[in-house]
């Protein structure tokens, strides 16, 4: 597995159907490419740890990589990103 430092920086709303959302969230420095899969942990004020999935990656036609996951981050939250492991 690869790991980097990143903070989120966008996260937008890629679908929602019976009950399930999907949503993108762009994170600087990240490691991801196109295809990856893995998982952001962001550490909460409480020290909890929070993990999100992320179940691919896609590359907007500016060439901004979000990430797809089901539980966004807030934008501004630190992260380290791991990618590796297998798709979802």
């Amino acid at each position: 597995m690869r790991e980097f430092a990143g903070v989120v920086t966008d996260i937008r709303l890629e679908s929602r159907s019976g009950g399930v959302a999907r949503w993108q969230m762009a994170v600087s420095g990240s490691a991801f490419a196109a295809g990856d899969v893995g998982e952001l942990e962001a550490v909460a004020p409480s020290g909890a740890r929070l993990v999100v999935q992320v179940l691919e990656m896609l590359v907007d036609a500016e060439g901004e990589v979000w990430h797809v996951v089901e539980k966004p981050l807030a934008a501004g939250t630190a992260v380290t990103g791991r990618v590796g492991g297998e798709k979802i």
